[in-house]
């Protein structure tokens, strides 16, 4: 669009010593239906652009949704400003932006069937069926089906020469069923998190069959015990599970701008301090998580990040040692880094990008291992399938998770069903009890789409995945 040059030309000529200008459209589509109720079905889309300068080591960042050239001037003037008026109030510690080369190029997620091209009314009728196998169950008191359907559309200029167009969009089922019996309420949820491709994936899926399950299940959780006292006990994690667990645990403290202590408001900084780097053992020597934002069907993968900075592979954790973080331009000079790894995202045209989590996940085990081998190499533990409630302190330091299905393991034998289950942890501790993970087969990804951080608050996306892995002597108890 002619907009992109106007931009950059105008913030070149007030002497940006950088701009960029992000035009994006952003679709979302959330369908919401309780029992056989259509609650909501809402399509919105938000149009605009931001601009950023960068002058005397100070950003400026102003937006508009007005698309004519005397908006778009005034919108870089206005950056501009703010950008010198940063500068003021920062001249004692002003910001660096490592190297980048200039790209053009173009990026869209793989997608075989638009999930915007299907009807509403194919999409509704769908979840109905979905929802009235669930209560055909009875003691299923509830049954939940909640689609959330996104696309970005973005066009990137940078005074570097970068021009991109990238076109990114997920799609993400979520299934309930809420069992009532003895006084007691369950549920149990299908919820991969979101995958980066179409419609396809929902085709793919038999989610009567899921729905099935889930209703057996949550009767099965609703009528089960609970497991007392906490104790020290050994964990199997399943994939799902650890997505939850290494994005509060891992993915957080490894954002760099929260190293550095410039997040705190929202949920604290990171004790994952820079002088750790190639030193600290965060896990055992079998723990490995690897930053990716190449990964297929990943929802961070988008081709470039808000910088213009391509997507990238790399070890956050090696061999159980602190390795790296996730970066970006101006956060990676503050540590010596000469390169962002690609990791400085924004929600909507108005929000400005930030440090935000790669896609992340934990290296399978590298010896043939089973989830029935590691289960039956367990004599008394428990099993915890899905993610439930968590907490975490603002250092990233201490922590506790829930679940959504949960087993008792005996004898190497899945011994019987538990219901409200927590275990409490901390890093390294945590990490560093992981004595096994099964192998690449069992490998799967989980996807989060709601990742807030920033004030004003920002919503960002990510897939995490592991294989199940095995947590010896943590501390496992039952809840109220």
């Amino acid at each position: 669009m002619k907009y992109l040059d106007l931009a950059m030309n105008a913030a070149a000529s007030l002497g940006a010593e950088y701009a960029d200008i992000r035009i994006q459209r952003t679709t979302d589509q959330v369908i919401l239906l309780r029992n056989l109720s259509l609650k909501s079905a809402n399509t919105s889309v938000i149009d605009g652009y931001g601009i950023r300068v960068f002058k005397n080591g100070a950003w400026g960042f102003a937006h508009n949704n007005v698309y004519s050239e005397e908006a778009v001037l005034a919108t870089v003037q206005k950056a501009f400003e703010i950008a010198e008026l940063s500068a003021t109030v920062n001249k004692d510690n002003k910001l660096r932006l490592a190297p980048e080369r200039s790209y053009i190029a173009s990026y869209k997620t793989p997608v075989q069937i638009d999930s915007f091209d299907i009807p509403l009314s194919q999409k509704v009728e769908m979840m109905m069926e979905v929802n009235r196998t669930m209560l055909a169950y009875e003691g299923i008191r509830q049954a939940t089906f909640y689609l959330i359907q996104h696309k970005d559309e973005k066009l990137f200029a940078s005074t570097l020469g970068t021009r991109l167009e990238i076109t990114s969009q997920f799609i993400d089922p979520m299934i309930t069923a809420t069992a009532v019996a003895d006084g007691d309420s369950q549920s149990r949820t299908f919820d991969e998190g979101g995958k980066a491709v179409g419609w396809e994936w929902i085709e793919s899926l038999d989610l009567i069959q899921v729905a099935k399950q889930i209703a057996q299940e949550a009767l099965i959780k609703v009528k089960a015990d609970s497991l007392g006292a906490e104790q020290r006990r050994t964990l199997i994690l399943d994939p799902n599970h650890l997505g939850l667990t290494m994005h509060e645990s891992v993915g957080h403290p490894t954002e760099l701008d929260r190293v550095l202590g410039w997040e705190a408001d929202y949920a604290g900084i990171s004790f994952a301090t820079p002088e750790k780097l190639k030193n600290y053992r965060y896990g055992s020597e079998i723990v490995n998580f690897v930053g990716d934002n190449t990964l297929s069907e990943g929802l961070a993968s988008l081709g470039f990040d808000d910088d213009g900075v391509p997507g990238q592979k790399w070890h956050i954790i090696k061999d159980g040692i602190l390795n790296e973080y996730g970066s970006t331009r101006d956060t990676a000079m503050e540590i010596g880094l000469g390169y962002s790894r690609g990791c400085n995202r924004a929600t909507y045209y108005f929000d400005q990008p930030i440090n935000r989590i790669p896609n992340l996940y934990l290296l399978p085990g590298t010896k043939p291992l089973t989830p029935g081998e590691l289960i039956s190499d367990t004599e008394d533990g428990v099993y915890i399938q899905g993610r439930g409630s968590f907490s975490i302190d603002q250092h990233r330091v201490n922590f506790q998770f829930g679940g959504d299905f949960f087993w008792e393991i005996k004898n190497g034998k899945l011994h019987r069903p538990l219901k409200k289950i927590l275990y409490k942890s901390c890093n390294p501790e945590f990490w560093n009890s992981c004595d096994a993970i099964c192998d690449e087969r069992f490998w799967r990804p989980f996807g989060v789409v709601n990742c807030g951080k920033g004030q004003p608050s920002q919503s960002a996306r990510m897939t995490h995945g592991s294989a199940p892995a095995r947590f010896r002597n943590i501390r496992v108890g039952g809840s109220q």
